[in-house]
């Protein structure tokens, strides 16, 4: 074999190599990607049961179940859009009716959400420019005017 010959099985080496590694990073990395959506956004992609998904929206006043234990329903809602979700877990202490939230987990063959993580924040200075533009949009917006 010439130099030439072996560094450009080398540089092919170094390239299969790579190529490996980035293939078994995204093969770990499928399942832990879940994009933000709202639940209009949600109905409209259509999304298959068991697929990991982020959900906002806002808690709709009046609509929060307990039930036996932790398990807790209420309605999630956002630009026209109310989707019921489903939880079985302890609540964030900053979880209330008309309150922003995100809620992670998946869609059942029903067509209700379950979720395994629900995160709240203090007010809507602090939710994804997304959610914060969809709000002000539909007229709900409680933050600062220059906010945002």
């Amino acid at each position: 074999m010439t130099r030439k010959q072996m560094r450009l099985a080398w540089i092919g080496a170094i390239g299969l190599v790579l190529s490996g590694a980035l293939a078994l990073t995204m093969f770990a990395l499928r399942d832990g990607i879940s994009f933000a959506m709202s639940p209009a956004e949600l109905k409209a992609a259509q999304v298959s049961p068991g697929q990991r998904v982020r959900l906002f929206g806002l808690v709709e006043e009046g609509s929060v179940k307990r039930g036996e234990g932790l398990n807790v329903a209420f309605n999630l809602s956002l630009e026209g859009e109310e989707l019921t979700v489903n939880f079985n877990n302890v609540l964030p202490d900053l979880f209330r009716e008309g309150q922003g939230i995100i809620a992670e987990g998946m869609l059942d063959p029903s067509g209700q959400f379950t979720a395994d993580t629900v995160l709240a924040k203090h007010d809507e200075n602090y939710v994804p420019r997304e959610f914060a533009d969809k709000l002000k949009e539909d007229g709900l917006w409680r933050g600062k005017e220059g906010d945002g």
